[in-house]
């Protein structure tokens, strides 16, 4: 059988290099390999569908999922997970001391359905009783100006978000103290600039800590997704996908404990590399639905809390059956 050619976005993250690089491969397929910002990646799959294999945003891909609309299918592939109380930025002048005091507070974000929002605001209703619309919301450009949304969503009226001017910036409002308060998965260049803004969670390690602790979630970000068309036409392809992923994943997990030499520009990453796994477990990152079930649960429970769903979706929509066993 002769092999099929896939084009394949995202970031050369560590985890995933050994895709990226050749070392691994994806059986039944010659992989035209394009690393790029997850940014980059999210915005030409969506748009035009433009890769055959891709990291995409878990929001973006729930809500296109919900709507009978998304162009890619699901490998649970979790390539990118961060914790997010450190995510939020405010201005010490707006009487914003807890996160309880961000109810009735204007807060700006990138986009309303980006994943590093879902969790935030996900954390802050679970956690601190602050719901999606106790806060206004202007979404936009951060640094740079945008014209419009990667994928528009239409919100129930509780919830109130605008858009801001085509030549305003949220770092710029923030500055100023237009906004209230932030949340990104970036810091806003403002923060290292003016002495008014600051994390609402300044010691976050330790909030993020305490935050595994209660719940056992590590926070996913982005999965792997497959060109619902190409999957049509090879549907072995998936199961091939995903155990790559593993693959490259295991010598990820392998590099992290090598002692002899460093894999990595950190002075005691094996050291860092122990404390995550007595903290977390020793697969700390983990693939497949069922061992991240309570993620999996909690996200799509915030889509339809959030307003981003017209309904709670089933884990089980978010990827192909064939690798779900696995």
């Amino acid at each position: 059988m002769s092999k099929v050619t896939v084009s394949l976005a995202g970031v050369s993250y560590d985890r995933t290099r050994a895709i990226f690089d050749g070392s691994v491969r994806i059986d039944g397929c010659e992989v035209i390999a394009h690393p790029m910002t997850p940014e980059e990646a999210f915005t030409r799959a969506l748009s035009h569908q433009e890769f055959d294999i891709t990291e995409l945003s878990m929001s973006n891909f729930m809500t296109l999922t919900a709507r009978g609309e998304n162009p890619y299918v699901g490998v649970p592939a979790f390539v990118s997970r961060m914790f997010r109380h450190s995510g939020i930025y405010i201005r010490t002048d707006k009487g914003i001391d807890r996160p309880e005091d961000l109810k009735g507070k204007i807060m700006g974000v990138p986009e309303y359905p980006m994943t590093a929002a879902l969790w935030i605001r996900g954390i802050l209703q679970d956690e601190y009783g602050v719901a999606a619309s106790d806060m206004s919301w202007r979404v936009g450009g951060q640094e740079e100006p945008i014209s419009k949304p990667r994928i528009a969503i239409a919100l129930p009226p509780s919830i109130e978000v605008q858009r801001i001017a085509g030549d305003a910036t949220l770092n710029a409002m923030l500055d100023s103290g237009e906004l209230d308060a932030m949340m990104s998965a970036r810091a806003p260049s403002c923060l290292e600039t003016n002495d008014k803004v600051v994390r609402l969670f300044p010691n976050y390690r330790a909030d993020e800590e305490a935050y595994f602790a209660k719940t056992g979630m590590f926070p996913i970000m982005h999965l792997v997704a497959i060109r619902r068309s190409l999957f049509e036409q090879h549907p072995w392809l998936p199961v091939h996908v995903y155990r790559a992923y593993l693959e490259a994943r295991a010598i990820c997990y392998q590099r992290l404990g090598e002692v002899g030499h460093l894999y990595t520009m950190l002075p005691w990453p094996v050291d860092e590399f122990a404390r995550a796994q007595a903290l977390m477990g020793d697969d700390y990152w983990r693939y497949g639905m069922a061992d991240n079930m309570k993620e999996i649960e909690a996200m799509t429970r915030y889509a339809f809390e959030q307003g981003m769903t017209d309904r709670k979706l089933d884990p089980a929509e978010l990827f192909t059956p064939s690798v779900l066993d696995m």
